[in-house]
């Protein structure tokens, strides 16, 4: 007989909360092999103003692999993830007074989404319409906020109509879902490059972007081989010479000085990722040739309250609805394989969203 999980007073719940569940769970930094998928790790216990969700799905992103590998420390142990989805099995009167029901269907972004149950703030709970998968809808909580705030505001409106935008790693994760808002009916830039390894070349092309560059691809792997091309003298040849007055990246090491090189005059540099590694410290001087600006943004800055919040979620999810937007999973694991989850990530093999299946 299943024993229910502690729940404050007058807690609505699902007769059926256990008070243990599966969850893969970090208890030293390292490898994907220090992921540890436990049977019997405690369901978490509510504060008032939190609802437990019982995940179908889980999203795995490069983000995880920082926590999980120490680039990003966290208190040990922690369950990994960021990004879940399922159905709300208890709620508390707080949550219940911000419009939350036992069974709603949700996706949510919090730390600790790699497992059965995750309690979320009720502010950080997305209602999630019944024609769009929640395989599909997690996928927007990291990824897909991630993208919009990219192409919408990290640039500080230092790019306007008719400049170039250059989007790095279009043929996967976020940026695959940036290079498609950035070509949306209603955005402002109206001319996009993107670069793709070989493999990725018709998934880069798909996004719509304007101009293509398609690398060769490093070390056996489908990651961009960034030494393949010259890429600074293909964005020069596209732009006219004018060079590119926004640089979305989340390679890191291997891009920056691309990145950097690629600039307009008084162009920015938008660094949101590691996937290569993390991008040193360098001098302000790189900047001086141009008058060129950079910034290291994160998605809770852009998601500063539930109006912002919701605001990016209804876009995404109205694209999707329209067909405006394409979320692709590419690939699906059981929380038992959480290891070769992280593993296919970090090879660089995947084509779309890779999430755990709880």
């Amino acid at each position: 007989m299943l024993r229910r999980c502690a729940l404050p007073r007058n807690a609505r719940a699902f007769s059926t909360v256990p008070s243990t569940m599966r969850a893969a769970v970090v208890h030293k930094t390292g490898g994907a092999e220090v992921l540890t998928v436990e049977n019997a790790y405690p369901v978490p216990e509510l504060a008032d103003g939190q609802a437990l969700v019982k995940n179908d799905f889980a999203g795995i992103n490069f983000i995880d692999t920082y926590h999980r590998g120490g680039l990003y420390p966290r208190d040990l142990p922690f369950i990994g993830g960021q990004e879940g989805g399922g159905y709300v099995a208890a709620t508390t009167p707080g949550a219940e007074a911000a419009g939350v029901k036992v069974g709603d269907r949700v996706a949510y972004s919090v730390l600790g989404t790699y497992c059965e149950y995750t309690a979320v703030p009720a502010a950080k709970l997305l209602t999630v319409p019944e024609n769009i998968g929640l395989d599909v809808a997690q996928a927007c909580l990291t990824q897909g906020l991630t993208a919009h705030y990219l192409t919408h505001d990290a640039h500080a409106g230092l790019i306007q109509e008719g400049e170039w935008m250059l989007i790095h790693g279009v043929g996967s994760g976020a940026c695959q879902w940036a290079a498609q808002m950035a070509k949306l009916k209603g955005y402002k830039v109206a001319q996009v490059i993107g670069t793709t390894s070989t493999s990725k070349a018709e998934i880069g092309a798909a996004t719509g972007v304007d101009e293509l560059i398609v690398l060769d691809e490093a070390d056996g792997t489908s990651y961009e081989d960034y030494t393949s091309k010259d890429i600074v003298a293909m964005v020069n040849d596209i732009t006219g010479g004018a060079g590119c007055k926004a640089v979305i990246d989340g390679i890191g090491l291997a891009t920056y000085e691309i990145s950097l090189a690629c600039l307009a005059q008084r162009g920015i540099f938008i660094t949101f990722g590691n996937a290569s590694g993390a991008v040193p410290a360098y001098p302000p001087l790189k900047h001086i040739a141009k008058s060129s600006f950079m910034t290291r943004p994160k998605l809770l800055d852009y998601t500063r309250d539930r109006a912002e919040l919701l605001s990016r979620a209804d876009d995404i999810f109205g694209w999707i609805d329209s067909g405006d937007l394409n979320v692709t999973v590419d690939k699906s694991y059981p929380l038992s394989e959480a290891v070769e989850g992280h593993q296919y990530l970090e090879a660089g093999l995947s084509r779309g969203k890779v999430v755990y299946e709880i």
